[in-house]
């Protein structure tokens, strides 16, 4: 790269090599910042834009404490690798970027001489990305390996119970006695019961009707229908952002993921009495987001907070799995089953809670390709 004597040069004088390490290092995913001796910030590849939530443009001759609100710690450590020119790197730091996210990384900074000049090259690694991979990696592992159990459960449950409500039925047909009627009746019943909880812990429903969706028809339609139950008693907030594109889905199955999820934080905010509760349901668009082993240049983010007493830590690991709930009359399967419709989209639910505020993301990417659904899941 031509690194000038006159930093308003360094982008704008590139011969044909220094195009193609431009190229380079904007093709890597590493975040790599380029600095002057005093600090300001000459160039950063795309990745650094990615990271910082900012661009090379706006960021062009600012000092580093204008790009991380905190960076007195490494404006120290860069000040001293400019002085002893020993490479310099720092692990788990956690800095603020200027829009005030907080992030953790590792770094590192180089001193660079080139004609007669110094330079810093600072390369940045996040590890929330790396952890919030593996943490989407090992939801969706337990949902497929709970989902397997639970089916494999299931169809060995099933099998006798419709011997259970033919031999009820074969019976009831040779009674006369009405009262005695009424008792198989009840078998049948409840042997109904008992399939109807097992298909929907196993997630038998039909195909999904395949059709173009904007997620706000989505969210409107839940949105009407928790007015309707609520009645004003639970404050409900949009922030949508409008310019997000259709997705490919089924819209009845993903009202109703959306809609297990929103009727979850009501229950919570009625149940403990929060003062002025409130449930916000917001959208965004995130660029470059893992799901699974796939990488989506564009994804769909809703997120359904509440200002609720929180998820218990003794059930937060498991509170995707069936059966698994945080009320004593909840069945527990409103998660498990959302979490099921929304693999099906290629997408995943991820949450965070503490006291006073409970936040469930959902993730549908945003693709011109049908989603890949998993015929097994019907």
């Amino acid at each position: 790269m031509n690194i000038g004597l006159d930093p308003g040069e360094l982008v704008h004088e590139l011969n044909d090599t220094d195009a193609l390490n431009t190229s380079l290092l904007d093709n890597l995913t590493t975040a790599v910042m380029l600095l002057d001796k005093e600090l300001r910030l000459l160039y950063m590849n795309d990745a650094a834009e990615a990271l910082l939530e900012n661009s090379k443009k706006h960021c062009y001759l600012l000092p580093i404490s204008s790009i991380l609100l905190n960076s007195k710690p490494l404006a120290t450590s860069l000040k001293q690798v400019i002085d002893n020119g020993i490479t310099f790197i720092a692990r788990k730091v956690v800095i603020t970027k200027a829009n005030t996210n907080k992030m953790t990384v590792d770094y590192s900074a180089s001193r660079i001489i080139y004609k007669n000049e110094t330079y810093l090259m600072v390369e940045l690694q996040e590890l929330d990305r790396s952890y919030n991979i593996t943490r989407k990696e090992l939801l969706i592992s337990n949902h497929e390996t709970t989902l397997g159990l639970v089916r494999g459960l299931g169809h060995e449950i099933k099998n006798p119970l419709g011997g259970i409500r033919g031999a009820a039925q074969l019976l009831a047909s040779e009674l006369q006695d009405q009262d005695l009627k009424d008792y198989t009746n009840v078998i049948i019943e409840e042997t109904d019961r008992l399939v109807g909880l097992i298909d929907r812990l196993t997630g038998q429903y039909k195909k999904p009707a395949l059709q173009i969706i904007n997620v706000h028809e989505i969210l409107e339609r839940v949105y009407s229908l928790v007015v309707a139950e609520t009645r004003g008693s639970i404050t409900l907030i949009k922030d949508y952002d409008p310019s997000i594109p259709e997705i490919t889905g089924d819209l009845s199955q993903l009202i109703q993921a959306v809609l297990n999820i929103v009727r979850n934080a009501m229950q919570a905010l009625t149940e403990s009495n929060v003062e002025d509760p409130e449930i916000i349901i917001k959208t965004r668009t995130l660029n470059q987001v893992t799901i699974g082993p796939v990488m989506h240049k564009l994804v769909a983010r809703i997120e359904i907070i509440d200002n609720g007493p929180g998820i218990r830590s003794e059930i937060a690991e498991n509170i995707f799995y069936p059966l698994i709930s945080g009320r004593a009359e909840g069945t527990g399967l409103g998660l498990s089953l959302s979490q099921n419709i929304l693999k099906n989209h290629n997408g995943l639910i991820e949450f965070d809670s503490q006291n006073g505020k409970t936040r469930f993301m959902l993730s549908l990417p945003i693709s011109d390709e049908n989603p890949l659904y998993n015929e097994e899941s019907y």
